[in-house]
C-alpha cells in the first residue's frame, strides 16, 4: 500500500523550487568578473573600542555590523578607487578564504587591508603585519573603456 503525503506537500515543495530557482537567478555568472591583483600590508583587527569606535566597536565605517566568525576586512582608504569598494570580494594569493569588504580604515594607512578576526586577540596578534598579494573581484562592465 502506498503512504499518503499530508495534503500540504505539493505547496512544501513547490516552495523549495521557487525559492532554490530565484536564488539561482540571483547570482551574477563567474565570468562577468575578472580577478585584479595588488601587493598591500596585511594586518588584523578584532572589535574591540580600543581597536574600533568607542561607542559601537562591531559597526563598520559603512555602516554593516560585524559578528566574529564574518570574513571581512577594512581597506586603506586609498584602495577604494582601485575597487577595492564596499561588499568587494576579495582573496589573499595563497588562500582559499574569500572575504568581503566591509569596513575602511583611517585616512592616514596606504596600500593596506585589515583583516577582522571577531574577538580572537591572539589570532590578531599572530597574524602580525605582512606583506600579502590580494586578489579582488572586478564586475567586466564596469570597466571604462575611452
Amino acid at each position: 500500500m502506498k503512504p499518503k503525503l499530508p495534503f500540504y506537500f505539493k505547496y512544501v515543495v513547490l516552495i523549495v523550487f521557487l525559492v532554490t530557482l530565484s536564488a539561482c537567478k540571483n547570482k551574477e555568472p563567474e565570468n562577468d568578473y575578472y580577478w585584479e591583483s595588488i601587493r598591500v600590508t596585511a594586518t588584523a583587527y578584532n572589535s574591540f573600542p580600543s581597536q574600533t569606535s568607542k561607542i559601537h566597536p562591531n559597526i563598520t565605517a559603512w555602516g554593516d555590523s560585524l559578528k566574529p566568525g564574518m570574513k571581512i576586512i577594512a581597506v586603506s582608504q586609498d584602495l577604494i578607487p582601485l575597487g577595492l569598494d564596499h561588499n568587494t570580494v576579495v582573496r589573499i594569493k595563497g588562500d582559499t578564504t574569500l572575504y568581503v569588504v566591509k569596513d575602511k580604515m583611517n585616512s592616514k594607512w596606504k596600500r593596506r587591508i585589515d583583516i577582522y578576526m571577531g574577538e580572537d586577540k591572539s589570532s590578531a596578534l599572530k597574524w602580525g603585519k605582512k606583506k600579502v598579494t590580494l586578489l579582488y573581484r572586478i564586475k567586466k562592465d564596469s570597466l571604462k573603456i575611452e
